[in-house]
């Protein structure tokens, strides 16, 4: 049941994320940071490890860091823009 949840609370998470990303474009330093995250990720893979559910809690939780990042900027710019 609580996959469920989580897998529920991350689709709308990602549909969420996808409106607020679909207007912004990376930058190449952007992009070398998550190169660089992903090489990090992968060499711990291979140190630790994990099994399918721990993974998907995993991507879960960072995606629902990422969406509160980018709510918080959106509500930044909604601010900005209202002053």
């Amino acid at each position: 049941m609580k996959i469920l949840t989580r897998i529920s609370i991350l689709t709308a998470i990602l549909a969420f994320s996808l409106f607020l990303a679909g207007c912004q474009e990376e930058g190449p330093v952007e992009k070398a940071g998550e190169k660089i995250d992903e090489a990090v990720e992968n060499v711990e893979e291979k140190i630790n490890p994990q099994g399918p559910a721990e993974e998907a809690g995993e991507k879960i939780d960072e995606a629902v860091e990422k969406t509160k990042e980018e709510a918080s900027d959106a509500k930044k710019k909604i601010e900005e823009s209202v002053k």
